[in-house]
């Protein structure tokens, strides 16, 4: 009974543990299910990954001074993007905040398309704002065997 106890325990730890990805491993998800309009956004995502999360799945952070939270590898703002029950706002991407920090990212990558196909201000993104932004990204996917 005790090996079953502390096996389930063991599970348990497993399950809740965050998928922390590589610079590369993102890069190669993102080309199997990401932006494929041009190479820019797949550097684009990648160092917005970093600086929102640090490639974290299971990032949260907030509340900011509104009372929001930010979700996921990419921090999707529960003011627009997704509902954390908080305050009844857009929920554009159709999604429970939650759904965006889990280790399936599929639905953060068709979020992050949904924004950039509505042209929304990127400014939503502040890692992006601070560091994402330039002439030459490449560097964030150079060196990944894509």
């Amino acid at each position: 009974m005790k090996a079953l106890v502390l096996t389930l325990l063991f599970l348990l730890m497993a399950l809740s543990e965050a998928k922390i990805f590589s610079r590369c491993e993102l890069a190669s998800v993102l080309k199997q299910y990401g932006p494929d309009s041009y190479t820019g956004e797949l550097d684009f995502l990648i160092c917005l990954g970093y600086y929102a999360s640090y490639y974290n799945t299971q990032a949260v952070s907030g509340p900011d001074n509104d009372g929001f939270s930010y979700y996921g590898i990419f921090q999707f703002g529960s003011n627009d993007w997704c509902s954390d029950n908080q305050k009844g706002m857009h929920n554009f991407c159709r999604k429970p905040c939650s759904a965006f920090t889990d280790d399936d990212i599929t639905d953060d990558i068709a979020c992050a398309k949904r924004i950039k196909t509505v042209n929304y201000p990127p400014i939503i993104w502040w890692p992006w704002l601070n560091n994402c932004r330039g002439p030459n990204m490449s560097n964030w996917s150079s060196g990944c065997k894509l």
